[in-house]
């Protein structure tokens, strides 16, 4: 309204002047097509504000109808000249004929209560894909053509698809009202079997092997949120995570493929301030998505953000990691593959022993384009309770730096302590130094160029020759990852 005083108020003065050089009656001639000009914007403005009300008003009727999901999908609809969301895209089209019929009718536009559930479910659910591949080579030239210590790049001389994932999510969200929500990462490929598809951590992998994550939560409305989650989920121990794309290097540390990859049973998290968050489990242990030896494990964990730019990670995990039965890996009739365990394969004596997990890392953003990281490990682990312990304490530092047009830099060295064959199965005490050149293509297509040397102090690693074994072993890696989607950020 301000502009349209201003513009009639600009045409006066206009016609004020004109008056110096034209007659009267051209002037009032002038000043009452001016005003019908005014008029008809006005007239137009006016109309245009009816039909946005009505549709407000028909969105407010709406929301009396009993919703068939959670959320305010009527705040969308009655939106037309926003954008919807990636998310509501496909909603928004099924709905948007109507609601522009009645628009163009002038009539408040009825929207149902299942076109508001399809908008609702759409507004907090995000749909993801994933395909990540590499090409690895091994300067030792391995007999097997395997890279001994490698959480996921493990062949040789093979093109090889990492992982190709699915992941489906809708997190609680209190501010829309809507205090359930839940995960599932579908997972395929290689890095499956290293995963979650192996015997050495689950009484029957083959039930398992696809499924990475799935779990459901509850933020219960105390205080900030007391968010619960029950199923299987990625663990926290550790920098590093499951996906490439979110990691520093295209190759996992030692410390990530030695420390927990995900636990199944109950978690719940709290944020005590915007600065501090904790969390505990009560899980089966560490990677058993169906518990081997009936013991419930533990863990205490706490995020702390100091600063924008800083955030440190402090978690303790305790429990007993020994088996009381073995794998069933090809049960035979009556049974059927339905059984977690049979009778013949139990275990004498029942191994009673504890391990614990001291676990802490803090990542730094010194700059929009530096990132450091730092990771310190230490972890004691008894088979029975008499027995002797054995150790892993470990380290390591991560740079990245990224550089003009989307390329970035990075590097990561490593120190391992493996005393009582905890992780490596022998004593020994382990080095790896990592450099890393990325390119980032297009938004969700990036490769990874990489060179990484292990060392040992004993000779451990694979060579050509059956009977030798070396110090060291070099590999050289070209990893490509893509992924598209809906979830923005870390998946």
């Amino acid at each position: 309204m301000k502009f349209l005083i201003g513009l009639f108020v600009a045409g006066t003065a206009v016609v004020g002047q004109a008056q110096t050089t034209t007659s009267s009656d051209q002037v009032a001639s002038d000043r009452q097509v001016e005003i019908r000009e005014l008029r008809s914007e006005l007239e137009a403005i006016s109309a245009r504000l009816g039909r946005l009300e009505a549709i407000e008003r028909a969105g407010a009727g709406a929301s009396a109808v009993p919703p068939t999901g959670g959320g305010n999908g009527a705040a969308v609809a009655a939106q037309p000249t926003t954008a919807p969301a990636a998310g509501e895209m496909a909603a928004t089209v099924a709905v948007a004929p109507a609601v522009a019929s009645s628009v163009a009718a002038g009539t408040q536009p009825v929207i149902s209560a299942e076109d508001r559930g399809t908008l609702d479910f759409f507004r907090g659910t995000t749909l993801n894909f994933g395909v990540d591949g590499y090409y690895g080579y091994n300067f030792n030239q391995p007999i097997g053509r395997v890279n001994l210590l490698r959480a996921y790049d493990v062949s040789s001389n093979s093109f090889s698809i990492n992982q190709a994932s699915v992941v489906i999510e809708r997190l609680p969200r209190a501010e829309a009202g809507q205090r359930f929500g839940g995960r599932v990462d579908l997972q395929f490929g290689q890095a499956t079997e290293a995963l979650q598809g192996s015997s050495a951590n689950e009484q029957r992998p083959q039930v398992w092997r696809n499924l990475y994550q799935a779990y459901g939560s509850y933020l219960a409305p105390v205080g900030s949120g007391l968010e619960v989650d029950f199923g299987k989920w990625s663990s926290s121990l550790g920098v590093e995570g499951n996906y490439t794309k979110d990691q520093i290097n295209y190759s996992r540390s030692y410390l990530f493929n030695f420390l927990p990859f995900y636990h199944t049973g109950f978690r719940a998290n709290y944020n005590v301030t915007p600065k501090v968050n904790v969390a505990y489990w009560l899980v089966n242990g560490a990677q058993q998505t169906e518990d081997f030896n009936g013991f419930k494990s533990q863990a205490f964990a706490t995020t702390l953000k100091p600063a924008k730019t800083l955030t440190w990670n402090v978690n303790y995990y305790f429990g007993q990691e020994q088996r009381d039965v073995l794998p069933t890996l090809n049960p035979g009739l009556p049974t059927g593959p339905t059984q977690p365990g049979l009778p013949t394969t139990n275990i004498s004596p029942t191994p009673d022993g504890r391990e614990h997990i001291f676990d802490t890392y803090a990542t730094w953003n010194v700059t929009p384009k530096l990132t450091l990281v730092g990771e310190g490990d230490y972890v004691i682990n008894r088979t029975l309770s008499e027995s002797a312990p054995a150790h892993v304490s470990a380290g390591a530092a991560y740079v990245r730096y990224a550089l003009p047009r989307s390329w970035a830099v990075a590097g990561r060295v490593e120190y391992l302590s493996d005393r009582g064959g905890l992780f490596s199965g022998t004593t020994q005490a382990l080095k790896e130094t990592t450099f890393t050149a990325e390119h980032q293509f297009a938004a969700g297509f990036l490769t990874r160029m990489e060179y990484r040397r292990d060392f040992s102090n004993r000779q451990f690693f694979l060579t050509d020759q059956a009977d030798v074994l070396s110090h060291a072993q070099s590999t050289a890696t070209v990893g490509l990852v893509y992924w598209w989607g809906m979830k923005q950020g870390s998946w």
